[in-house]
């Protein structure tokens, strides 16, 4: 019997290589997806929120701090009830001035100065006080008050030695004060404080702010010879202005 052989049947050796067959089309779309690439974290979001968490809570800080601030003000106002402390100007004798030059003068002036302070719990320290007197806008003589403590409701009396020495001054105003010397007019100055003050109440203390006096009004005779000449100080008034520093800025 003989075997037949057909030319279209294709026989395979075992062990010989394996059929290959189409790729299916889900296999063909995964073919072309690109490939997932985990992303880094987004640092720069973190650190901003990161700076908005500490502005808010350096502000939270802030809000507080001035807050308690503001309450122990308020206490301490209902407790003490401060006032600022008035000046007067007991009088004025001008005993020496002398022209040496058109625009440069000697003179000597005697002042005396009253301050009250009206508190009952509050006790002032001054520092050394700036004294001078104006005529206009031209300081005439200068002179330094040396510190003092002004005790709860107590009026103290100041005595200064204003003097100048060769005070330069501009001509128009040298020329002014000649015409009056002549003449016998009443000259109008004004007697100026500058200083800084505390205030202590009980354990607690201020810090130190500056004040300034402005007494107007003044009003004597330029003596002429060696007989001094008295001020007209009845229609004196002294303005306080407290100036605060708050950082780089003078409030006043």
């Amino acid at each position: 019997m003989t075997d037949r052989v057909h030319p279209s049947a294709k026989t395979t050796a075992i062990g010989g290589p394996k059929p290959t067959f189409p790729a299916t089309k889900s296999q063909l779309s995964g073919a072309n997806r690109p490939t997932y690439r985990p992303q880094p974290p987004h640092r720069r979001h973190h650190s901003r929120g990161c700076v908005s968490t500490l502005c808010c809570y350096l502000f939270l800080i802030l809000l507080f701090v001035l807050l308690l601030i503001a309450g122990a003000g308020t206490v301490l106002y209902f407790l003490y009830h401060p006032q600022r402390p008035s000046f007067s100007v007991n009088s004025l004798k001008l005993s020496y001035f002398h022209l040496t030059s058109p625009s440069t003068f000697n003179a000597k002036f005697d002042l005396t100065l009253s301050t009250t302070n009206p508190n009952d719990k509050i006790l002032f320290s001054y520092d050394p006080t700036s004294v001078s007197l104006l005529y206009g806008d031209a300081t005439l003589a200068t002179a330094t008050i040396p510190s003092f403590l002004h005790r709860q409701r107590n009026t103290t009396v100041i005595e200064a030695y204003v003097t100048s020495t060769e005070e330069e001054v501009q001509s128009d105003t040298v020329m002014e004060l000649k015409r009056s010397t002549k003449s016998k007019s009443e000259v109008a100055l004004k007697v100026k404080l500058e200083t800084k003050v505390d205030a202590q109440m009980g354990v607690f203390q201020t810090p130190h702010v500056g004040i300034t006096v402005l007494c107007d009004g003044v009003a004597v005779s330029l003596p002429d010879g060696e007989k001094p000449a008295s001020a007209s100080v009845e229609n004196t008034a002294c303005r306080v202005d407290v100036r605060f520093k708050v950082w780089k800025w003078t409030v006043g």
